[in-house]
């Protein structure tokens, strides 16, 4: 056995991913926690689909994010659905993904008290030590794992959020339907991405293909996700993003 191995099945589980197991569709028999967060990827890590992706999931790209985390923050505050519109209950269960550096997640936890549960999922695994450095807890925890296949139970999360993330995965539409699959039968969906209209749409034109980045449709989410029996309830423009709330019926 190798000591990464070895290493992997003596760390400790974090108190958040112990209580996220039960919630898995296969639950590993000795989960890979060594750096805090749950690797279900290992070296399987999915290829970036483009430059954007690849530099966001390097270090470089976190080291990045630092000077920007503030504005960021302030950004996403300001145009993320408000708690109030996603319903999610006190010590119910939170998903966060494309989380990032978990800001978004932490908040989730908050709102779901001691009790609950707010998760994050991400690709980038020096994204994922960020988060799990900054905002780790009891009840908030992280998990490697690829949005195109998560790794929950179907109906297991009461709030699912999606932060300026549709836009650099590969197969939106595949990811769209993933996020209304774990939703419990009247959760709610929380989505923030760039718009294809106003300034969105400008930029488009400036963005080489190779980039990875796709624009996407208010129009074609609303169609995507009601194929998958979720309901939007509001859409709103704020600049050049477009922020969307939904409840699976």
């Amino acid at each position: 056995m190798s000591s990464a191995m070895n290493s992997a099945m003596n760390t400790a589980v974090p108190d958040a991913i112990t209580r996220a197991l039960p919630l898995l569709t296969e639950p590993p028999r000795s989960p890979d926690v060594r750096h805090g967060y749950l690797d279900l990827l290992g070296p399987e890590t999915p290829a970036p689909p483009g430059l954007v992706q690849a530099l966001w999931q390097s270090t470089v790209g976190t080291a990045i994010y630092d000077p920007a985390q503030a504005l960021l923050r302030r950004v996403f505050t300001a145009l993320r659905p408000p708690a109030e519109q996603l319903r999610l209950p006190r010590a119910g269960t939170a998903l966060d993904v494309g989380s990032g550096p978990g800001a978004v997640t932490a908040a989730l936890g908050r709102q779901a008290g001691p009790d609950g549960l707010a998760l994050g999922v991400d690709v980038s695994e020096s994204m994922l030590r960020r988060a799990v450095r900054d905002h780790a807890a009891p009840n908030v925890g992280f998990l490697r794992a690829d949005a195109r296949r998560l790794p929950f139970r179907d109906a297991t999360v009461d709030v699912v959020t999606c932060l300026a993330v549709l836009q650099l995965v590969p197969e939106p539409s595949v990811v769209l339907g993933e996020l209304a699959r774990v939703l419990v039968p009247g959760g709610r969906l929380g989505i923030l991405v760039p718009s294809v209209d106003g300034i969105g749409g400008k930029l488009a034109r400036f963005i080489p293909g190779f980039a990875g980045v796709d624009l996407l449709d208010a129009r074609d989410v609303t169609a995507t996700l009601r194929e998958h029996g979720v309901v939007t309830l509001d859409v709103r423009t704020a600049g050049p993003t477009f922020r969307m709330v939904a409840e699976k019926r």
